[in-house]
């Protein structure tokens, strides 16, 4: 009965799982020559719909089912109170055009919000509309090239370390920026020298992912921060990985001038599932007046939206951005609070090293030193056996683990990369060690075996290659 066919399949002649109300208005048919013929749509009864979603559901892996050790995503659980929160009318029912009068809880929420956000980070300023961690990178970017055209020349090129995320350059390159990559020191982190090397007047300033993608806190923070302002460049904060520092450090503090934090990975939204997301950014004084419209602000008691800005970059989204997201972050930090937001923060790098220590002698480490929220291994102790850091992830499935980040960050030739967070008991992280050793003594004992793993979920071993290249777009 698990074999669930598609909807089309599924469909009968004359089933109907809806009643539609009735109409106040003169029915009229549409004209065939602008619509067409009409959409051939399957026939289903309400059983039928609940069944095949609720089958589908117990073929999915989420965070609610098992442990998620997702490196650089901080896939953690969240609260379920936070998702109560964004769910009461009040705030699930407001509509964005009813104005700042009917609007002051929204707007009141939004307001302290960033001002919470504001004393975690450092910084005096935070806009929270953009929708996720690189619409924040684009934010931050475009309001660093608004601050250097103000200055009255605009420079060509931008700093990135190879430790950085993914999206960084591609955030650079949208700004008009060229990307000037820059290789971290033998310990994983940047050396200042290196730095200092590539910063000239036409260079924009860096962009810092940190702590960095190798889960390592970029120790020389303040010397590179003072290396590119010397030379009149402005330094961005990739403020992702957020969850192993925060209540810890202050990255305004540090040196840096704009940051973006990922509300739906650090502060309780669900992570994943195409959204949404929201991507808070941070900026100094010298950087407020660049910051998108609208803004919120606060006069005696009364919230409104100010646009009057002339030098803002404009507005990055459609009204202010994902409201539901920004009532569980908040609910998330009231309900914390500091002791509990820094405590979180040292039980992700507690663990993260935990795990680093249980498996190292297992499989092999290419920085072996304290990490943050994430520990990066490879398959070296595999290969022997002709096993890949792909065939160790696919048999994690059958032990009841999503698999880890594989192939990421670049700078590690056959990345294996956990991220427990701070959500996870030591009895799972236990589990999981367990299952990766036994993982490699099957390495050695079976590796035939391990080549075709998964078998037990739903779906088996993909054709990737296959489906890559002949990309089948049903629908």
């Amino acid at each position: 009965m698990f074999n669930e066919p598609e909807l089309w399949d599924k469909s009968r002649e004359g089933r109907c799982g809806i009643s539609m109300p009735r109409s106040d208005v003169p029915r009229t048919d549409l004209d065939p020559a602008l619509t067409g013929d009409a959409p051939e749509l399957p026939q289903l009864s309400e059983l039928d719909v609940v069944r095949h979603f609720v089958r589908l559901s117990q073929w999915n892996f989420s965070i609610d089912a098992g442990m998620y050790p997702l490196g650089s995503c901080t896939m953690k659980y969240n609260p379920k109170t936070n998702e109560v929160q964004a769910a009461r009318k009040g705030f699930a029912a407001a509509h964005p055009l009813a104005g700042d009068e009917f609007s002051q809880g929204a707007l009141k929420l939004m307001y302290e919000l960033e001002q919470l956000l504001g004393e975690i980070t450092g910084f005096p300023a935070v806009t929270l509309q953009p929708a996720a961690g690189a619409h924040g990178e684009l934010t931050g970017m475009l309001m660093i090239h608004a601050w250097h055209a103000k200055q009255g020349k605009q420079r060509s090129k931008i700093l990135i370390p190879d430790t950085a995320h993914g999206t960084n350059p591609a955030s650079a390159t949208l700004c008009g920026y060229q990307s000037v990559n820059i290789k971290s020191g033998p310990d994983g982190i940047l050396e200042p020298a290196t730095v200092a090397e590539a910063m000239d007047e036409d260079t924009a300033g860096i962009m810092i992912t940190n702590p960095n993608t190798l889960g390592l806190f970029e120790e020389n923070i303040k010397e590179v921060c003072d290396i590119v302002h010397a030379k009149g460049g402005l330094v961005y904060g990739d403020g992702a990985n957020m969850n192993a520092v925060m209540g810890i450090i202050k990255p305004g503090e540090l040196g840096i001038d704009v940051l973006h934090l990922n509300l739906h990975k650090t502060f309780s939204t669900p992570h994943g599932g195409g959204g949404p997301g929201s991507g808070p950014v941070a900026v100094v004084e010298e950087l407020i007046p660049f910051l998108p419209v609208p803004r919120v602000e606060k006069e005696n008691d009364a919230y409104s939206f100010i646009t009057d800005c002339p030098d803002t970059i404009g507005r990055m989204h459609t009204f202010y951005g994902h409201f539901s997201v920004m009532v569980k972050a908040f609910a998330y930090i009231l309900s914390m609070g500091g002791d509990g937001l820094t405590r979180a923060s040292q039980l992700a790098v507690l663990n993260a090293n935990y795990i680093k220590e249980s498996l190292k002698t297992t499989l092999d480490l290419p920085y072996d030193r304290p990490c943050m929220h994430e520990c990066v291994f490879t398959d070296k102790t595999v290969q022997e056996y002709h096993i890949s850091t792909m065939d160790m992830a696919k048999r994690l499935l059958d032990y009841g683990f999503h698999p880890p980040t594989v192939y990421f960050p670049l700078v590690v030739d056959a990345a294996f990369m956990v991220e427990p967070t701070e959500t996870e008991s030591k009895d799972d992280i236990d589990q999981f060690i367990e299952a990766v050793k036994a993982i490699v003594k099957e390495a050695a004992s079976d590796p035939d075996k391990l080549k075709s793993a998964p078998y037990l979920p739903k779906v088996t071993r993909l054709d990737e290659v296959t489906a890559a290249r002949k990309p089948c777009l049903k629908g």
